[in-house]
């Protein structure tokens, strides 16, 4: 994927860590420092969920430093992050259904490997730290569109867990003066999204599934609505957030088109782009999931001079295009 430029700063002499970098979003972030020239990517990741394949050419054309290596373990996050100027915390066990089968997991991989993140960037002198928040964190609130000021109670684990990335990140901030930006993404979805594993995001999976001529499965009535948000809006985000000069304490904003789209919509749209009869089949909703999702963006917008460029449809379309070439 070719990704405008999100910057004006001359990058080529500053050190980035991509926690997570082998994985769907952090490999996308990957792509766009190695495209622009940045000076020095390391990634860290311990390949459980990425795979070595999204980052492959920047290793052997040797752009990046690869770091098999896993955020639960605190001496790796500090070997990691020795002379880097910014970090990108993208690594955390996702998925709402998995964490209610193994919240254990989650809340390892999620808090206690996001505190030792935290912890090594303070103590090895990073510059800021921008991380993966979740719009899960909304919770029961019934309130559209979302506002980063008004959340509810969280519905599963793994909204707990990005709900207590955010306290840490804020105590960091006023206890440490340790400035770190947390992105609440909002159903990101595009190329290099797995598609693998009982886990898989609903677009890649309904996708795949509709280009094989399979029914795809709704969870619920078909009228849950999600704002999806193509991956390089959110390589926007955080390229911003990292570099703004705007932000002086922990701050956390929304990252989403301000779009609602059904799961029925959805399946609808991907099936007559794929030229497709196919058509959803329902089962009863699953526990944890928020009903609907719909960002205000208006303080990234502000603050960061966030703009999503590509919306859901033009998004859809590239995604599909990807994800023909590789099913």
């Amino acid at each position: 994927m070719v990704f405008n430029k999100y910057h004006q700063e001359d990058i080529s002499s500053l050190a980035f860590l991509v926690t997570g970098g082998a994985g769907f979003i952090g490999s996308n972030l990957v792509e766009y420092l190695a495209q622009h020239q940045a000076g020095k990517i390391i990634v860290l990741d311990n390949l459980s969920t990425g795979y070595i394949e999204n980052i492959a050419e920047f290793i052997e054309n040797g752009q990046v430093e690869f770091i098999e290596g896993d955020i639960r373990d605190y001496n790796t996050c500090v070997s990691a992050m020795q002379g880097v100027d910014f970090v990108l915390h993208q690594a955390a066990l996702g998925s709402v259904p998995r964490s209610i089968s193994d919240p254990i997991a989650t809340n390892d991989v999620n808090i206690s490997g996001f505190l030792n993140v935290l912890q090594a960037a303070k103590e090895s002198g990073v510059k800021r730290m921008v991380y993966a928040a979740s719009s899960s964190t909304y919770g029961d609130s019934p309130s559209l569109p979302k506002k980063e000021e008004v959340i509810g109670n969280p519905l599963s684990p793994y909204a707990v867990t990005k709900y207590v990335n955010e306290l840490y990140a804020d105590v960091f901030s006023r206890t440490y003066n340790f400035h770190s930006v947390g992105l609440r993404y909002f159903n990101v979805f595009g190329p290099k999204q797995n598609i693998n594993g009982p886990y898989a995001a609903v677009i890649p999976l309904f996708i795949t599934q509709i280009l094989k001529g399979e029914s795809p499965v709704i969870n619920g009535d078909g009228l849950t609505s999600r704002d999806f948000t193509f991956v390089s809006n959110v390589v926007q985000a955080n390229v911003k957030a990292l570099l703004s000069q705007n932000l002086n304490k922990h701050e956390v904003f929304n990252i989403a088109c301000n779009e609602q789209t059904t799961l029925t919509q959805l399946v609808s749209t991907i099936a007559s782009e794929v030229n497709s009869p196919v058509q959803a089949s329902y089962v009863p909703e699953r526990k944890g999931d928020v009903k609907h999702s719909l960002a205000d963006i208006s303080k990234a917008k502000s603050w960061l001079d966030y703009q999503p460029e590509t919306l859901f449809r033009d998004g859809l379309k590239e995604t599909i295009s990807y994800f023909k070439a590789v099913v």
